[in-house]
């Protein structure tokens, strides 16, 4: 049974109530802040990796383990985010300082993807499957993590290795979308240009 005055949950704090945040060097800026539009893009791109983490996982695809790793990274850019580079104490700095290391290994992962699938030749539509759309979408969503990111490494508030890895990201979510269709031996919908007057057709390609 529920107590009748429990005690007050740390989940809520009031202080953001009038549309303001503290950053990890105590600065309080307005949720409208660019670096709140890139943190919630962000946030909404880890939360889509996990949803496509869920599929892969059914699908049994190889690719969890990976999908953890990006979102204990995705994790650390927003904390990187959070810290202004240009306002912030040396302990902050490394603290949050993101290793550009991990862009690197995540182009060792593409390279292995792709050296799996059968060369591009058409644009693609995102399909192939549970696992596949669910990466494409985290893909789409990652696009726009970077696009929201661009300003504030402009403005010296987050790490140039941020960006580079949110760019290199989109590219591995492509890379393993192909992938998981290709293992759950789906195809995928390839892009054809309707002409006027006519229906649309399909046309897809076993991977």
């Amino acid at each position: 049974m529920a107590s009748e005055n429990p005690k007050k949950s740390q989940l809520y704090t009031r202080t953001g109530d009038r549309g303001e945040s503290s950053l990890y060097n105590g600065e309080r800026r307005i949720k409208t802040d660019r670096i709140f539009e890139a943190l919630g893009a962000v946030d909404e791109l880890n939360s889509s990796v996990g949803i496509a983490h869920h599929y892969c996982k059914k699908s049994d695809n190889g690719l969890v383990e990976q999908l953890v790793e990006i979102q204990c990274n995705l994790q650390d850019i927003g904390s990187n985010i959070a810290t202004p580079r240009n306002d912030a104490s040396e302990s902050q700095l490394r603290n949050t300082a993101f290793d550009e290391g991990h862009v690197e290994k995540l182009e060792c992962w593409i390279d292995s993807l792709d050296s799996q699938l059968p060369p591009l030749r058409n644009f693609i539509l995102p399909s192939g499957g549970e696992s596949s759309v669910f990466l494409h979408q985290a893909r789409s969503i990652c696009r726009r993590a970077e696009r929201t990111t661009i300003p504030v490494v402009e403005a010296n508030d987050a790490d140039e290795s941020v960006l580079k890895y949110l760019n290199r990201l989109s590219d591995y979510l492509f890379a393993a979308a192909r992938f998981a269709a290709k293992h759950d031996g789906l195809e995928e919908n390839i892009y054809k240009k309707a002409k006027s007057g006519r229906e649309a057709s399909v046309q897809t390609r076993s991977l």
